[in-house]
């Protein structure tokens, strides 16, 4: 398998005045042996100046957060990622590679989830280069490689785990543990992107919601889960201050009630307490037992 490791290379802003002035040299040198009628020193001289100037095809240009990838005859023989003018041999290829953060959203993938409930999911990922050589000749496309693994990764992930977890179960939901989720997400995706010299920095789901067959529906059941779970605080709540007022008549003497008394008062605060309306009181004009 390959790995990155540096290529040699010079600081272009040296070698690039030192090849014009041999140039020069050379130049000038062959002019003198011409006139003169030196055949060697004029053949030593355009030779030379043939060879500087075929030197000056060796610079390049390395951007901020880019690597430059040598190949010599399709053999590997290194990466320059010093930023500037470079300078290497001018019989190898460069290919550039960037190795800046990038990020993309993936398509709105249709899924099961865990339940088998049918899911709109997507996510967006932020991901680097961090080997050129593994992500140049390891896969064809590591670009592409990165949304089509990206996308196997999060069909995986939406498979484990339910849309939302139903009452009383603590189990891990898309929609409840967005954290945790998006950490497995991460881990899954960089998983399968190793081999090709990426680096995971984030991966966050992006869209999150029912089939558009089933939204209505599973809209339905959570407003009911809604309504039941309002209604429990409210008949708690409801209980406790019966009970509290049972307790305070008791403690201050205020009125002694009987066992059917007690119930009737109890039925009508509940019926208060506990109706999604406003109570109509009825004024009670006669006695305590012939009212």
């Amino acid at each position: 398998m390959l790995r990155e490791r540096s290529a040699f290379s010079l600081p272009g802003l040296l070698t690039f005045p030192l090849l014009l002035v041999a140039i020069a040299l050379f130049v000038r040198q062959f002019s003198r042996a011409a006139t003169s009628g030196a055949a060697g020193s004029a053949l030593f001289g355009i030779v030379g100046a043939a060879i500087a100037f075929f030197l000056l095809f060796g610079h390049f240009r390395v951007e901020p957060n880019q690597g430059k990838v040598l190949l010599l005859f399709g053999a590997y023989r290194g990466t320059v990622r010093q930023a500037g003018l470079r300078w290497a041999n001018p019989l190898l290829s460069k290919r550039s590679l960037s190795l800046r953060v990038r990020n993309f959203e993936t398509d709105r993938l249709k899924v099961n989830d865990h339940d088998g409930n049918p899911i709109e999911i997507a996510t967006v990922v932020v991901w680097q280069v961090v080997d050129t050589a593994e992500a140049a000749f390891q896969v064809d496309n590591y670009e592409n490689f990165v949304e089509v693994q990206s996308e196997a990764a999060l069909r995986n992930l939406a498979t484990r785990y339910a849309y939302d977890s139903h009452a009383g179960e603590e189990v891990m939901s898309l929609r409840g543990n967005t954290g945790e989720v998006a950490a497995h997400l991460r881990e899954e995706i960089q998983e399968r992107l190793e081999q090709a010299g990426v680096r995971v920095i984030e991966a966050r789901i992006s869209h999150l919601a029912y089939a558009p067959e089933i939204a209505q529906a599973m809209l339905q059941r959570q407003q009911a889960s809604a309504i039941i779970a309002a209604r429990q605080r409210i008949v708690d709540g409801a209980v406790g201050m019966v009970e509290m007022a049972l307790d305070k008549l008791s403690e201050k003497n205020v009125v002694r009630l009987d066992e059917e008394r007690k119930a009737a008062m109890v039925s009508n605060l509940l019926v208060v307490l506990c109706s999604d309306r406003a109570a109509s009181p009825v004024v009670n004009a006669g006695s305590l037992y012939t009212g």
